[in-house]
């Protein structure tokens, strides 16, 4: 609680439920004074209208087609697509640049926002001209956080920002609010990846901020700028909490005035007696210069740390890496050290919404300044993260400079961070300040016998191994005083001039233009009263991200196209699943079609024999896969709408690794089953769920058998808490037929 503006801690442990008194002090958060605001109707949940939706071009595709399928006229509220994913056009022919087009022509009829290639990464386009205290904005990508300039941002999956789009709300159970106090200046040579990275190492393993918000106050806030409030934020997503928010102060008021904005300011303070669900002291005096080692934003210690017995540490991140990598392909990190002890490393990466923005890459040119990156193995790219910032510091020098040093200066892209830009040499080790480090995000394919690794710093200790030619260095050893701090003259004219925005005139005659890869979504099939599913994939990973679930980097190019893109599903982490799916799905047509395959057959006569009643020619026949901890990482509803396209119908998990992925689940007609016994569900095995429509829709627990090798068990499964509208809508088989039912 806060009391004469401090926090103090006034019981251990946590409740099993907010008290009274507990629920009126939680309501003087920043957050819930945010939430109650857009909030529409609360009843047992909260239902939240956005001021504003963002999208790029790997999702917006398929959000417009979910929204036009579902009734949409116009865009209700305004709504970015950004186009900084697919931006090189490289993959695939014209299709990256028809879904381009396609979104300029949406923007046009709907009345939308479109902003270029090149011109800027999503989340930079969306803190520079959509932010304002005390709004909130949903975005189709998971690092969508603006909660150092005041607004709260959520990263969910295309058909939750679909409702928004035919008027429907965001519903949500209160969330709990984490008060993360921050005391303390960071010394010279810390930048905020280094805050970031050791938070997430304090938070992600043990879950503390799981679907919570977390809300940043203190006295430390004052020290620190607003671009390394935005850097620390942004990362919040690894945390795996719902969104964040921060105290603003004068500091974020002159952000709003120098982006020409003054009006969107206001003050935002914890309040007098405000209740936290848990609290994180984070005194920045403390902090070192960080490295994660691969393969997670997690697996994060001080540099300097490292460097004391780099074998041991490399050591237990290659053997982590290549255990993950089911050892079908070797991660060599051990050979990076040299015959003097040092970790050299191969590529440093300086982008997108964390590492490209102006501050980060002053502060990495003040460093390098002078000096030379060498003529060897290491080279250095560095991306701004928006056309103004790229201005910005093409008029401070800092673009000379860094060129004069070695560094290749590029465009605002988010290649870097999900593997579709300077992918580095099999088995090299990367250094990159950007969001994420998991398997494949630097561009290999392990697959094919292809690996690289990634380690995510600061731009300040990437731009000091630079200067040392590739040799791992803290920025803490070579910044001794403060880097001077540079104004950003920010140019909004480039947008005036460049920017589509059609808020509020949309043009509804306007033809939508489509590309042969722009592909309707497939129908799917309402539930039966009864359901068989055949497990095609068993995942005993600890953790299983949206990237593994469908890849991320090249296959970019075809999401907007379903079909297409279904066939990488999980193919960097079980190659036979697209085959076995497309097997049930074919068993589950013919039946459809009055044909009964013997497999089914046989099953069904299996549960007959146990006085099981099942009738083959009534029951969906649908495949569905078991992973422990699935869902981490990226909001991109493809990790779930590829599984359904192939005629998915369940998912069994011991839990769900964020809330967005069960979201994109539920918003596709997949079951999110829980179970205690997924040791059980092995590859191949069947599961009965007998009267399934009515348990879900009465909230009942279902009623599951497992059949394998020709006998039948109980099995225990539940769904978990669901709103009404989510049962219906698994109902129905997905978002699109619960809209044309008229619910």
């Amino acid at each position: 609680m806060i009391l004469n503006n401090t926090p103090v801690i006034i019981r251990n442990g946590k409740p099993e439920k907010c008290t009274e008194n507990e629920k009126a002090g939680r309501e003087k958060t920043i957050a819930y004074q945010i939430l109650m605001r857009h909030c529409t109707k609360r009843d047992d949940i909260m239902h939240i209208r956005f001021d504003s939706l963002t999208s790029h071009d790997i999702t917006y595709v398929g959000i417009i087609q979910t929204a036009r399928a579902s009734g949409m006229e116009k865009f209700p509220m305004p709504y970015v697509l950004t186009n900084c994913h697919n931006t090189l056009c490289a993959v695939g022919g014209t299709i990256n640049e028809d879904d381009h087009q396609f979104a300029l022509s949406a923007a046009k009829k709907y009345g939308g926002i479109y902003v270029p290639p090149c011109y800027a990464v999503i989340h930079s386009y969306n803190r520079e001209m959509m932010s304002g205290c005390g709004r909130m904005i949903l975005g189709s990508d998971s690092h969508t956080r603006y909660g150092a300039l005041g607004t709260m941002g959520v990263g969910e999956g295309g058909g939750e920002l679909a409702k928004q789009l035919v008027n429907r709300t965001y519903d949500l159970a209160d969330p709990e609010v984490v008060l993360v106090w921050l005391t303390g200046k960071p010394k010279p040579g810390i930048g905020p990846h280094d805050a970031a990275l050791a938070l997430v190492a304090a938070t992600y393993a043990n879950g503390f901020v799981k679907n919570k918000v977390m809300e940043f106050a203190g006295p430390g806030i004052k020290n620190l700028s607003q671009d390394f409030r935005s850097g620390i934020d942004v990362m919040t997503t690894e945390t795996t909490c719902w969104s964040s928010i921060w105290e603003t102060d004068e500091t974020t008021e002159e952000y709003y005035r120098n982006h020409g904005r003054p009006e969107d300011y206001r003050k935002l303070s914890v309040q007098e007696g405000a209740y936290y669900d848990a609290c994180i002291e984070l005194d920045l005096s403390e902090l070192e210069s960080m490295i994660a080692l691969p393969m997670h934003p997690s697996y994060a210690l001080p540099i300097n740390e490292l460097k004391k017995d780099p074998y041991r540490y490399l050591k237990e991140a290659e053997d982590r890496a290549n255990g993950q990598l089911g050892n079908k392909v070797k991660m060599d990190l051990v050979s990076h050290i040299d015959k003097d002890g040092n970790i050299r490393v191969d590529q440093g990466i300086i982008a997108g919404c964390s590492g490209g923005v102006f501050e980060n890459i002053i502060a990495a040119s003040g460093i390098l300044k002078d000096g030379s990156i060498g003529n060897g193995e290491f080279k250095l790219s560095v991306y701004p993260d928006s056309m103004p910032a790229y201005k910005a510091l093409m008029e401070t020098g800092t673009v000379s400079e860094l060129i004069s040093s070695g560094a290749v200066f590029r465009e605002a892209f988010c290649g870097p961070c999900f593997g579709a830009g300077d992918t580095p040499a099999n088995n090299e080790l990367s250094i990159r300040h950007t969001t994420r480090n998991f398997p494949n995000r630097e561009g290999s394919k392990p697959n094919e016998g292809q690996i690289a690794g990634v380690a995510l710093m600061d731009a300040r200790s990437i731009a000091a191994t630079a200067r040392n030619q590739g040799i791992l260095t803290a920025a803490t050893d070579v910044v001794k005083e403060e880097i001077p701090a540079v104004k950003e003259h920010f140019d909004s004219s480039i947008y005036a001039r460049r920017v589509y925005n059609g808020w509020g005139n949309a043009m509804p005659e306007t033809e939508l233009r489509f590309g042969p890869n722009i592909k309707d979504w497939p129908e799917q099939p309402a539930l039966s009263d009864d359901l068989l599913v055949r497990i095609v994939s068993h995942i005993d990973d600890p953790v299983t991200t949206t990237d593994e679930l469908i890849p991320s980097g090249e296959t970019s190019s075809y999401r907007s196209n379903p079909l297409r893109l279904a066939e990488f599903t999980l193919s960097r982490r079980d190659p036979d699943y697209v085959g076995c799916a497309k097997e049930v799905q074919a068993a589950d047509s013919e039946r459809r079609n009055g044909t009964v395959v013997p497999e089914l057959s046989s099953v069904f006569e299996t549960l007959w024999k146990e006085g099981i009643e099942a009738d083959a020619k009534k029951t969906n026949f649908a495949s569905a896969i078991y992973a422990n901890k699935p869902g981490d990482g990226s909001a991109r509803e493809q990790a779930a709408s590829c599984q359904r396209v192939l005629g998915a119908g369940a998912n069994f998990a011991a839990e769900y690794a964020t809330k967005r992925y069960r979201s994109n689940c539920i918003n596709w007609g997949i079951l999110p089953f829980v179970t205690e016994q997924g040791k059980l569900l092995e590859k191949g095995s069947y599961v009965f769920l007998k009267n399934i429509r009515t348990a879900l829709l009465d909230g009942s627990t279902p009623e599951a058998y497992l059949i394998k090798d020709g006998s039948v068990r109980e099995l225990s499964v539940s769904l978990g808490a669901l709103t009404e509208e989510e049962k219906q809508i698994l109902a129905d088989g997905c978002l699109i037929n619960y809209y044309r039912s008229e619910h």
